[in-house]
């Protein structure tokens, strides 16, 4: 079995355990975080099983705590060892620099911006100046544009493959609600890219 088999076979299983699911997912979701896997998979797979809006808050609240445990470790307990995966990284240095004079600010816009490695950051964060609230503050309100947009497309293909048939009406919303989501997101990532630079 591919892993994209076994993720979607656990997602589904995550979904029907009713009021304990969430909480599983939040769990496997900050375990995945901190152990380098890609959320991206998790994310649509969320929207798919818990709808947008509760997808986007389940999502948001694991991100940010996987986020937020990658900085400890990279802090406290393997500061070596990620100083040296990012040693002569341009882009780090730069972004090193910036955080010792605007942290929060280049948190937040680090992770509106796709350039940079969801994963790598977390724990690349962790050896810089910024202070743990600020990180953490920054980084919930900096991924909300993506988790939205990720979660929104993973919901769009639950209702492309679910049993209920759609209206015309319903769909014309839902492609409404994706072309607003993908325009933001898309909007904030350029201005951050643009402040960055």
């Amino acid at each position: 079995i591919h892993l994209q088999d076994q993720l979607r076979q656990g997602l589904d299983w995550v979904g029907r355990l009713g009021h304990w699911g969430p909480g599983l997912f939040i769990g496997l979701y900050i375990a995945a975080t901190v152990l380098f896997l890609p959320g991206s998979a998790l994310t649509l797979g969320a929207g798919a099983i818990f709808g947008v809006v509760w997808g986007s808050v389940y999502v948001s609240i694991a991100s940010t705590l996987g986020a937020t445990a990658a900085f400890l470790v990279g802090r406290y307990l393997a500061r070596g060892i990620i100083a040296r995966k990012i040693a002569g990284n341009a882009r780090f240095s730069a972004v090193d620099r910036a955080v010792a004079t605007e942290g929060w600010k280049i948190v937040g816009l680090t992770r509106l911006s796709p350039v940079f490695p969801f994963a790598l950051l977390n724990y690349a964060f962790g050896i810089t100046r910024v202070k743990l609230g600020h990180y953490v503050l920054a980084s919930w309100l900096g991924m909300m544009p993506g988790t939205v947009m990720y979660v929104y497309l993973g919901s769009l293909a639950q209702a492309a493959t679910g049993e209920r048939t759609r209206s015309t009406g319903e769909w014309a919303l839902y492609g409404l609600g994706l072309l607003a989501t993908v325009a933001v997101t898309v909007f904030v990532t350029r201005i951050a890219k643009r402040a960055l630079a």
